[in-house]
């Protein structure tokens, strides 16, 4: 296996439930009557598009926490961790999508596994510039 087989997996299940989220805001406009560009005028769409946004807002602080704790820690358990934040985030779409007020669960499953990845890779940098040097 190549070395960060498992993160490169993970990272295009993310792309993948990212795309998947980016399909669901068509059927949204299509089931609300509502056409591109607007992007107000149906609750339903409303919370469709934010979940979308939402998602994108956090790609880049999770990406890059996976990646430089699958770097500094373990490709495993950064992969795994990975795996929980997709589970968040789908749970957190839908959720948000069907009622806004219900979208706590799944955007805290994902905070704490982006907190875990985030904090995780900074504490091992940093280990490691105290311990090798720069």
């Amino acid at each position: 296996m190549h070395p960060h087989s498992l993160v490169a997996l993970v990272t295009l299940l993310a792309l993948l439930t990212y795309f998947w989220m980016s399909v669901r805001v068509p059927a949204a406009r299509r089931k609300c009557g509502i056409a591109a560009p607007a992007m107000t005028g149906d609750p339903l769409l409303e919370r469709t598009i934010r979940a979308h946004y939402n998602t994108l807002e956090w790609l880049p602080i999770f990406l890059v926490s996976l990646w430089l704790f699958a770097i500094y820690w373990s490709d495993l358990v950064a992969a795994a961790v990975g795996l929980v934040w997709i589970v968040g985030r789908i749970l957190y779409a839908l959720a948000y999508s069907a009622d806004a007020s219900k979208r706590g669960p799944g955007f805290l499953i994902q905070a704490i596994a982006t907190a875990v990845l985030l904090f995780g890779a900074l504490g091992r940098i940093v280990y490691v510039l105290a311990t090798v040097g720069a």
